[in-house]
């Protein structure tokens, strides 16, 4: 860390004021304080949050609860899984071999895959399946929750299946299916796995703790997901009869039920070392932030270099602007990044893009201020557009920037 910032001071563990652990630079006192409120006063059970600004970092906190069942504290070093906090990453892989001259955006998908075109997707682009714009946001064929381990049957899966025939689907976001996608384009022209190619040309680079494929020696450290009280309304897991009505919504959600209320399949180690390239990469907020850092000076940091910088503003340029009949929302989406949207859930920066996650956590590059962000927790809620504990902390680290 720079020699301008000073720790955040350790409080007594009482309700009024909660241990914050890490670091922050003079001027982002104001986020300290957000962080501690979010445990003090919104519930938060543990969570990390991190900034760097020109590439430094200049935030790094976390604090609370790693695992409920042993009360083992969040430390510097513990691990969240970011859900679709993956998608960023698989769009940051596309966008670089985009960049090689080896993956053509308006090129169909069948170029590269072949058995794609089966079933009357010959034409479907690549630019299509990146932006959920594919008519594939689920699977039809019944599926079992571990079946999500195995990432080149679903690819194969897809490849069989012809668009859906419902007339939303093709405005609907791909929760689990963008990443299977994706991550098989990615196979195909490259000839490594997803979560092999960002670990080779990407985390080692920029010495990120980031993952696709958690390494088993490394699973102790990873928090313990829990689920708030209302977890599930949104989606409709309340009324057993909701995917019976909506057999679309059913296909998207429920097949398999990875995120209904109840056990969590995904606290299981051998969930964290499958590559579930939409939602499977387990990280540190700190790296993250470091990632999207390097996003938001152009694609170079630290003598590394992804991408050229005009590559990557063509894959953070509006592709789909639409309002998502499934998730009833307004969503505005890049090639695989998602960006700006009304609920402005990526904080207030105009031009932010990344990736939010399943039960609130948040990942993003702000260009305009030359700096990236995450935040990581391990509750998950539904309950807001945008998640207030992210918000919170959002609006603090853009006060303080704007005031640098």
């Amino acid at each position: 860390m720079p020699s301008t910032e000073r720790p955040a001071q350790p409080q007594h563990p009482d309700a009024a004021a909660p241990v914050v652990g890490g670091t922050v630079a003079p001027g982002f006192e104001g986020v300290r304080e957000a962080f501690a409120e979010n445990l003090r006063a919104r519930g938060e059970l543990g969570a990390a949050f991190a900034v760097t600004h020109e590439g430094a970092p200049v935030v790094d906190l976390w604090g609370g609860v790693a695992d409920p069942e042993t009360g083992r504290p969040w430390r510097h070093d513990t691990l969240q899984l970011i859900f679709s906090g993956t998608k960023g990453l698989v769009a940051l892989c596309l966008a670089m071999l985009v960049d090689r001259g080896r993956l053509e955006l308006d090129a169909p998908v069948a170029r590269y895959w072949p058995e794609f075109a089966a079933a009357g997707k010959q034409d479907l682009r690549v630019l299509d399946v990146a932006s959920h714009q594919a008519a594939l946001p689920g699977i039809a064929t019944p599926l079992a929750p571990d079946d999500v381990l195995d990432d080149r049957r679903m690819a194969a899966l897809l490849a069989a299946q012809p668009p859906d025939p419902d007339p939303r689907a093709a405005a609907t976001y791909h929760p689990l299916t963008y990443g299977w996608l994706c991550g098989e384009l990615v196979r195909r022209v490259d000839g490594r796995s997803v979560g092999r190619f960002f670990a080779e040309e990407v985390a080692a680079p920029l010495d990120l703790e980031v993952w696709i494929g958690l390494p088993a020696h490394l699973e102790p450290r990873v928090s313990r997901l829990a689920q708030s009280p209302h977890w599930g309304r949104r989606a409709g897991w309340d009324d057993p009869g909701t995917f019976e009505r909506d057999p679309l919504l059913g296909r998207i959600w429920n097949n398999p039920p990875l995120f209904a209320p109840g056990p969590i399949a995904w606290n299981d180690p051998a969930w964290h070392r499958a590559e579930i390239p939409g939602a499977g990469a387990i990280a540190t907020a700190r790296s993250m932030a470091r990632l999207y850092g390097a996003l938001a000076l152009g694609g170079t940091l630290d003598g590394v270099r992804l991408l050229d910088s005009a590559t990557l503003e063509r894959a953070h340029r509006p592709v789909s602007r639409r309002f998502d009949p499934i998730a009833q929302a307004e969503q505005v989406f890049g090639v695989g990044f998602e960006l700006q949207a009304p609920a402005r859930a990526l904080g207030p920066a105009d031009d932010a893009f990344g990736h939010c996650g399943a039960g609130g956590s948040v990942h993003a590059a702000w260009p305009s201020l030359r700096a990236g962000v995450s935040y990581a927790m391990n509750e998950m809620r539904d309950d807001e557009l945008a998640d207030p504990r992210a918000r919170a902390l959002l609006d603090a680290t853009h006060a303080a920037l704007v005031g640098r």
